[in-house]
Order: C-alpha cells, then structure tokens, then sequence
C-alpha cells in the first residue's frame, strides 16, 4: 500500500471494502446511492463549510462541485456564485443536481465520471468543493492534487471525523463475523495533506442529529436479503452515528 501517510490511509480505506465473498451474495449494489435521498434544502444549513466558501468566493465567481450528490455544497453557495459544475459518478445524482439548478435558476455544467480521471472535462473553478466524498477514495493523494489543481481561489473539503460507515462495524460483525480496522479520521487526512505540502484549516464541528437511518438501505449496505430488515432495523437504535464534522481549507 505505500508509506507514510498516504499509504496509512490507503491500507485503513481499503480495509472497509467489502469481501468478495460477502459480495457475491448481495441481491443488490451495497455501493449504490439512491438518488431520490439527495436533495439540497430550499434554505442551505449555515455551517463552517458554508462560511468558507463563501469566503473565498467574496462578492461572486464560480463553484465546482466533486462529488457533488444532490449538490448540498454548491447550492449552499449559489446566492455568490456566477456558475455551477457538478461532478458525479452516478448519472442519476446529475439529474437530481440539473433539476434543482433548472429549477433556482443557476447557470450550471455537469460531468459524468470520477475524480480525478474527469478533472480535465471540469476544468476549473474560483472555489472547488468536495463534501463527504474523501471518505470514499483510497489513493487520496491525485484525488486531492486534482482538487487543488482545478482552484483558483481555494478548495473546501467537508468529512465526518472518522470514516462515516464505522458505526455500522458491530453490524458487520454480528451478521458476517467480519472484524473491521480502526477507520481513517480527518488527522489521517491532513497527515496526507501535509506529505503533498498543504496545511489546510481546519474547523471541527457537530452537526445535527441526523435522521434515524432507513433500515432497508442499511441492509442492502451489509449485503443482507430484504427477508432481514426487520432483523437490522432492531439493532439501530442501539448505535450510535457520527456527528463531528471537519471542514478543511485550503489555497493552491
């Protein structure tokens, strides 16, 4: 896997992959996100992630969105921004992400495909960000070179404080006698961040108690038939889900 920080993190992300053997008995992608869950509020949330773009964007410019599901963190700064790219792997996401933009009246591109093999198709933008999606990346080093490279301005990265399925681990352990490693956190990132030479702001905070988690989709996550949601919903009131967040800033 490498060393250093860049390979520590790559050995713990690669560690919360899921057994072939496991997947090979999912009725369903455990990876996929359904669409219709990701829709941007009407009014955005004011959280330091906001705050920060904001503050690079200053009286106006452009926004790209990496990872952008339903597009929370570009909306979040629409009322500064002149344009909207969004980037996703899931066509599905773009449209939810164009229909919103149709709707509020925002100039707006999208591009299908993942970062950073796409990030040339994006091009650039004043403000890039890139909210919940680290969590999801292995190589982090060319994902978070690529962020930089696209910024003109400044780059804002939103995360949980340690890898946002880790709360699932008992589940995991329970139905598949499957042991998960200690997960990554925002400390692994930023050890990254620093080998490539960013030192990155960072502002932890909580956020709201979220919604309790639908039981089917926690299911088909842990690979488990739809005969079992009775079985998993039972058990989720007796974990606890992430609430501290880190927002990370940097400049190119």
């Amino acid at each position: 896997m490498g060393e250093g920080a860049a390979g520590r993190w790559a050995e713990l992300q690669a560690g919360r992959g899921i057994p072939p053997e496991i997947l090979a008995r999912a009725d369903t992608d455990p990876w996929h996100h359904d669409a219709a869950s990701f829709h941007a509020p009407p009014v955005p949330t004011d959280t330091p992630s906001r705050a920060a773009g904001l503050a690079l964007l200053g009286t106006g410019g452009s926004v790209l969105d990496v990872g952008c599901g339903g597009g929370d963190a570009a909306f979040a700064l629409a009322e500064r921004a002149e344009r909207l790219t969004a980037v996703d792997r899931q066509q599905d996401m773009l449209d939810v992400f164009s229909a919103e933009a149709t709707t509020r009246g925002v100039v707006f591109a999208t591009v299908l495909g993942r970062w950073p093999d796409v990030a040339a198709q994006a091009g650039t933008a004043d403000v890039v960000v890139s909210h919940h999606v680290l969590h999801n990346v292995v190589d982090l080093e060319p994902f978070v070179t690529a962020l930089t490279g696209a910024a003109r301005r400044g780059v804002v990265v939103e995360m949980l404080a340690e890898h946002p399925m880790a709360w699932l681990d008992p589940l995991w352990l329970r139905f598949h006698g499957l042991r998960r490693p200690e997960p990554a956190t925002t400390e692994d990132a930023v050890a990254v961040l620093a080998e490539i030479g960013i030192e990155p702001a960072v502002t932890t905070w909580e956020r709201t108690a979220p919604p309790r988690q639908d039981p089917v989709w926690v299911t088909r996550r842990l690979c488990l038939p739809s005969a079992r949601v009775a079985e998993v919903d039972a058990l989720l009131d007796h974990l606890v889900r992430p609430r501290i967040a880190a927002t990370l800033t940097w400049r190119p």
